[in-house]
């Protein structure tokens, strides 16, 4: 490079300054490649250079004239300088290069613990959906079980509720025998005991309908509901047994309610066994009426339902208490219906609570939120 640039500017006649400039140029070049000794040896050549070709007396060597000490000093000053601060920046990158790796090796562990973790997490959380899932088994199995053994409770009940319209048909069935038998046919009479009898006989199939919908183990069926009518029907079944303690059932459903949505069967279940604790709560009751009040109506979004007894009513210590499982305050009871109706109602989204009335006994409430 030296010997081709002192070529070109020997025969362009180039002056000693942009000879100069242009020898400064070479060195600098081969400072910034890592190259010390190769720019300290450059310097050194083009200054002779400098001197013999471009400083007068042309062809001589005459390192006597200050210039040419102040020309080296600046030729071999630069070549250091650059070659100083080149070095510097490669340990600076080697430095940065060396972080670097450093710091992906890092990332890479970190990032294979974060996988760990992750896949950990995931088999916890697979974990605890399977949990999830045997657990609403279980309560299924146990609310299926529950019904099935209020049901078996409720015989009286049932029994009473199928045989009136049996006997009705059997009534309608024996005028219409009667009305045969006469000489002068009266059509419209026959017409009207026949339509009796396909009524009743209806009556009869939706009640025991009812009667095998509680009793089946099938998954719940969230449907559009009005919660009016999971009352009414399931009022028929427990109205005998609040006959058979001598006690009273009177119902105050507010008009046009909203629906909501929800399962028919376990909504069933939790008025019943409502009914039924409110009834077995007024047992020992002797010095006034025995009176069970099932009231409905809506507020704030949620669809509430209230039953409220006369009965003995309940301490703020008990009122908690009753709804953990296996707690009962009946000799014969499980103390698994209230657990299981609280269960029910707060897999609706709801909740189910107790509290006392200003007077006599305890009212138990709970709430479905309105549908859309």
């Amino acid at each position: 490079m030296v010997a081709v640039l002192t070529f070109v500017c020997f025969r362009l006649r180039v002056n000693l300054t942009i000879a100069s400039l242009l020898y400064l140029t070479v060195v600098v070049l081969l400072s910034v490649t890592y190259a010390v000794v190769g720019s300290i040896f450059v310097s050194v050549v083009a200054v002779l250079c400098l001197d013999y070709f471009f400083a007068p007396p042309l062809f001589s060597l005459r390192l006597a004239d200050p210039l040419d000490i102040v020309a080296l000093v600046v030729f071999l000053g630069t070549a250091l300088l650059i070659g100083r601060l080149m070095a510097q920046r490669k340990r600076a990158e080697q430095a940065l290069q060396k972080v670097l790796e450093e710091l992906e090796l890092k990332v890479q562990e970190r990032t294979a613990e974060l996988a760990k973790a992750n896949d950990e997490l995931r088999g916890e959380i697979n974990e605890r959906q399977l949990a999830e899932e045997a657990l609403q088994k279980a309560q299924a199995e146990l609310a299926h079980v529950s019904r099935v053994m209020t049901l078996g409770e409720l015989t009286a009940s049932i029994s009473h509720e199928v045989n009136q319209p049996i006997a009705a048909i059997v009534t309608n069935g024996q005028v219409c025998l009667r009305l045969l038998a006469l000489e002068m046919r009266r059509p419209d009479d026959l017409r009207t005991a026949v339509e009796r009898i396909v009524r009743d006989a209806n009556r009869a199939s939706e009640v025991i309908q009812r009667i095998r919908a509680l009793a089946k183990r099938s998954e719940p069926q969230m449907d559009s509901l009005d919660i009016n009518e999971v009352i009414r029907e399931a009022i028929p079944l427990v109205q005998r047994e609040v006959f058979n303690h001598g006690a009273s059932l009177r119902a105050e459903l507010a008009f046009a309610l909203p629906p909501v949505l929800g399962d028919r069967v376990q909504l069933q279940q939790v008025v019943i066994n409502l009914l039924i604790n409110g009834v077995e709560a007024m047992a020992p009751i002797m010095d006034r009426p025995r009176e069970l009040l099932i009231r409905s109506g809506h507020e704030a979004g949620e669809v509430y339902v209230a039953v409220r007894d006369s009965g003995i009513g309940i301490d703020a210590k008990t009122a908690e208490e009753l709804f953990s499982a296996f707690f009962t305050t009946k000799p014969s009871g499980m103390g698994m219906g209230l657990s299981i109706s609280r269960s029910i109602i707060r897999a609706h989204g709801g909740r189910l609570w107790v509290s006392p009335n200003p007077d006599h006994g305890a009212a138990f409430q709970f709430t479905v939120p309105i549908y859309g």
